[in-house]
């Protein structure tokens, strides 16, 4: 059970983005200038770039929307490093790796 909350928190930023970019890529296209930073914003920071593009739209990015952004990098740097701390868990796990 706990495995397929952290699966659902992992997809759930990348697929929203996904979604959005095929849905409405004029939003995805006007928050970015090109689309090489969106794309590693998928594979990278995905909540962060999700959040990027919603704030963008609201009415660009001022004041309090930075710590807001901050956060969710943090979010997501976080979860990246406690998803590679934990493989070290797995049984038969290469020490060296």
């Amino acid at each position: 059970m706990g495995c397929l909350f952290v699966f659902f928190g992992s997809v759930f930023p990348r697929l929203t983005l996904c979604m959005v970019w095929i849905a409405r890529p004029a939003r995805v296209d006007a928050a970015f200038d090109t689309w090489i930073w969106p794309l590693l914003g998928v594979v990278f920071l995905p909540l962060t770039t999700l959040l990027y593009v919603v704030m963008y739209q609201v009415g660009g990015l001022r004041g309090w929307d930075w710590f807001w952004l901050a956060l969710a990098a943090a979010f997501d740097i976080t979860h990246a490093a406690v998803g590679w701390g934990a493989r070290r868990q797995v049984p038969r796990y290469p020490a060296n790796a």
